[in-house]
């Protein structure tokens, strides 16, 4: 599949962050909801004062109600466009955008790079605070409460038994035609001084609803529903289990994106593109 910039056009990385709380998720909608590629095509088209909408092509699509702090996205602008708009973009765009979406930077991308294929790690935290008073007014648009005490240790142990690749099924909606097999490079909790448990959650790419699903299945383990090998047990039978909750977005937050060193941007959206399976698994 040939990624090459049109003739005449060029080629940015926008670095974004965003508050889901108010957004229908990334993706624009047919039905007209507000998301935030609609808002920032719209404020892009705008500001450079074009006549079509210039599309964006993201690394993660998230959920309605998840947060970004490091998103990345591209864009491909026509050189005169890009030309004219450059020195001034940001500023442009800061004051056409609302107030809970910001564009930090956007600057030519070297050869090769697409926001989404090019990505080798994506690394998400998830915020849950289990203080029985529930959650400070001030963050609780971004910690969960969970209203049962929790064994953060419990849930490491957990946790350590699903990393590396495997096939996500059994913590991923399933969409057609699509693989689920990924690979878990980081899964760990840790309590804070505040007293909030931050999970920190790394792969190379995510399954719909999967990071949700496996913090709701930490959970059930920490707060001692469930034992320390219950998540394995799951993972290894590759179904969906009605005991593992999708906890709700707004703990959820984006927070990085990682690129490999621009000479291999170019073989790795090439790489990612090839449908995966699992070593050992036949053709049929």
């Amino acid at each position: 599949m040939s990624d090459e910039v049109a003739d005449g056009f060029v080629r940015l990385r926008l670095d974004v962050s965003y508050d889901g709380r108010d957004f229908s998720g990334w993706a624009k909608q047919a039905s007209g909801r507000r998301t935030v590629q609609g808002e920032i095509e719209d404020a892009l088209r705008t500001v450079t004062r074009s006549a079509r909408t210039y599309d964006l092509t993201v690394a993660g699509r998230t959920d309605a109600g998840v947060h970004a702090r490091g998103q990345v996205a591209h864009v491909d602008l026509p050189a005169e466009v890009w030309g004219e708009h450059r020195e001034k973009l940001l500023k442009r765009l800061a004051g056409r955008l609302p107030k809970d979406v910001r564009v930090w930077s956007a600057a030519e991308a070297p050869s090769g790079f697409n926001a989404r294929f090019s990505a080798i790690w994506r690394r998400y935290a998830y915020r849950v605070t289990d203080h029985p008073s529930g959650v400070d007014p001030l963050l609780r648009g971004h910690v969960l409460w969970h209203d049962w005490p929790l064994d953060v240790d419990a849930m490491n142990e957990a946790a350590e038994r699903l990393l590396g690749e495997h096939d996500f099924a059994a913590y991923c909606k399933r969409r057609e035609g699509a693989t689920t097999i990924r690979t878990l490079q980081e899964l760990s909790l840790v309590r804070g001084d505040d007293g909030i448990v931050t999970a920190t959650v790394r792969a190379d790419a995510f399954c719909h609803n999967m990071v949700r699903s496996l913090i709701g299945a930490l959970l059930f383990v920490g707060d001692g529903h469930r034992t320390a090998d219950w998540p394995g047990k799951v993972l290894a039978a590759g179904v969906r289990d009605s005991a593992v909750h999708v906890v709700r977005p707004h703990g959820l937050t984006l927070e990085e994106v990682g690129y490999p060193a621009d000479e291999l941007l170019a073989a790795r959206n090439k790489e990612a593109r090839n449908k995966r399976t699992l070593p050992g698994a036949g053709c049929c």
